[in-house]
């Protein structure tokens, strides 16, 4: 199916993912923040990256306009689960500066599947 970069500081949560998403014949390759998914879209193809927002680090709205000046064209999932309004916010952010879709945490596997077909189909 796709090539999927998964950046989240959550080592469970990467995992748990990682698994879902492989049963539907996703390929999943995993960072923990973004200067280690910068370093993996530098060496290979991905479809779809889903990052998360908050991370200590290189966070994910900087990992977001550095991948759009890479790779203008590559799908980008956000997703943050931060303070209410502060994700919100970040939320809001990534989307103007990018992100295809965004998530607010906590979120069920069927929404995070869902979402990553239709961006995947998009144009």
């Amino acid at each position: 199916m796709a090539n999927i970069l998964l950046i989240d500081d959550d080592a469970m949560l990467r995992e748990m993912f990682k698994q879902g998403l492989e049963k539907y014949g996703h390929r999943v390759f995993l960072a923990a923040d973004g200067d280690a998914g910068l370093a993996a879209q530098k060496s290979t193809v991905f479809d779809l990256v889903i990052t998360d927002l908050i991370m200590p680090g290189k966070e994910g709205i900087e990992t977001i306009m550095e991948l759009r000046r890479r790779a203008p064209r590559l799908k980008i999932i956000a997703m943050s689960g931060g303070g209410q309004g502060t994700a919100r916010n970040y939320l809001e952010l990534a989307g103007k500066l990018g992100a295809n879709r965004t998530l607010t945490k906590p979120f069920a596997f069927p929404e995070l599947s869902a979402t990553i077909a239709e961006v995947l189909q998009e144009d």
